[in-house]
């Protein structure tokens, strides 16, 4: 059965009471900061061995995500994370890639509508250094009156 490398990465630096009873559950090596740690696990699969390796630890470790050490033939790293209740239900029940793509856009123009707001005051508040707040907004209703088809680029 082939051995596959994985890397471990950790949410915290663990101890070195941790460490040595990971170690004895299976052979790891660790980082100078314990953060990372790297196993050869046995299995048919990359995917097989990143499972086998988060039952093996996951009571004694804090996982935070397994990746192949190595890319496969088609230059890919397996990912493995350990997702909350919560954001598994969320992928579970997730919507139609529309209605996601369009939430995107609803958020992207209201980034772009808060950026141009910040602008304008920025304008504003350049031109009333030089101008009273009356005269500017009798030239700004002015310009408005004049130009009814709106906005230029």
């Amino acid at each position: 059965m082939p051995h596959h490398a994985l890397e471990i990465t950790l949410t915290r630096p663990l101890n070195p009471a941790e460490l040595d009873a990971a170690c004895r559950r299976t052979p790891l090596a660790a980082n100078c900061d314990t953060t990372r740690l790297m196993a050869l696990v046995p299995a048919k699969t990359p995917d097989r061995a990143a499972h086998r390796l988060r039952r093996r630890l996951k009571d004694r470790l804090p996982l935070d995500v397994i990746t192949t050490h190595y890319p496969d033939a088609s230059r890919q790293v397996l990912l493995n994370l350990a997702l909350p209740p919560a954001a598994h239900a969320a992928l579970q029940t997730a919507q139609k890639p529309e209605h996601l793509l369009e939430r995107a856009v609803h958020r992207a123009l209201a980034e772009h509508t808060d950026h141009e707001v910040k602008r304008l005051e920025h304008e504003v508040r350049r031109l009333l250094a030089h101008t009273a707040p009356a005269r500017l907004l009798a030239a700004m209703g002015h310009a408005l009156t004049r130009n009814p088809q709106g906005p230029t680029p």
